[in-house]
């Protein structure tokens, strides 16, 4: 796999770009909300460890397999191009911080520990840019000999992007055999509440593959992930909108994650 490193904007260091003209014709947008924008950790570089990560990436490709099914339409990823668009978010990596932010009815420390969460995971039309990225990936895994492993493309998108800022790292996402396979098995997950200990049984589904991977960064207590930062305003509005129960993408896909997943059963209880 490959991952690109675009252009950074000089000022903010929060939006990246394919080319410098690509950055000059959105220039008009983003100048606005320049300095308004914060990510003073990177989220390139959280990205880039999610990827090396062989555990993070084994589970996203297992639930990218049952997602966009390719074990029921073997053309895709050989002759039928696909991607994949996956939301990433910096969210406290304590939960009691989660929930100040989210009921937002207590003061909350102004420097929070947050870690990388995946919020959602969806299929998406390629453009014909990434059309292209698609097909020189396929092309370069079939001279490798990788001719029968299915190839397609991820886009990671941080929550400062906006539909048009181009704010995104694409992935080439090599599937081998043992991928299918673990795919195609459906062996329920295993785990232990973060919360209480008590173990937890769930089907394995796209969205059992992000709940764990959520778990397994939740879990690294040590940081050895390298995907805690300090959390930015921007991240805690987030959290905040969601409680409100805004109508916007970013806060409506906190929501859904909450109510899959096991660790919010009690604060998704308490809002209903």
């Amino acid at each position: 796999m490959s991952l690109e490193k675009p252009l950074k904007c000089a000022k903010c260091k929060s939006v990246w770009y394919c080319s410098k003209e690509c950055q000059r014709k959105h220039w008009p947008t983003h100048k606005s909300r320049c300095h308004e924008v914060e990510r003073s950790s990177g989220a390139l570089k959280f990205i880039r460890m999610f990827v090396l990560n062989p555990i993070l990436m084994g589970l996203l490709k297992v639930g990218v397999v049952i997602d966009c099914g390719l074990i029921d339409n073997p053309r895709i990823g050989f002759d039928v191009p696909f991607g994949v668009r996956v939301d990433i978010a910096i969210e406290p990596s304590d939960i009691l911080d989660f929930v100040g932010l989210y009921f937002n009815n207590k003061p909350v420390k102004e420097k929070l520990l947050g870690m990388v969460q995946v919020n959602a995971m969806t299929p998406w039309e390629l453009s014909p840019e990434r059309l292209t990225k698609w097909r020189d990936a396929r092309a370069r895994h079939d001279a490798e000999g990788f001719s029968k492993d299915p190839v397609g493309l991820v886009d990671f998108i941080d929550i400062s992007c906006t539909e048009d800022s181009g704010n995104a790292a694409t992935v080439e996402l090599h599937f081998p055999l043992m991928v299918l396979d673990i795919a195609k098995a459906r062996e329920p997950f295993l785990g232990v509440s973060a919360v209480t200990g008590a173990e937890i049984r769930k089907p394995m589904s796209a969205m059992t593959c992000l709940e764990t991977v959520n778990m397994h960064i939740r879990a690294d207590k040590e940081n050895q992930l390298h995907l805690r930062a300090e959390m930015t305003d921007q991240d805690k509005e987030v959290i905040r909108a969601a409680g409100r129960n805004e109508d916007t993408y970013l806060a409506r896909i906190v929501k859904e994650k909450m109510q899959r997943e096991h660790l919010y059963a009690n604060i998704v209880h308490l809002t209903h």
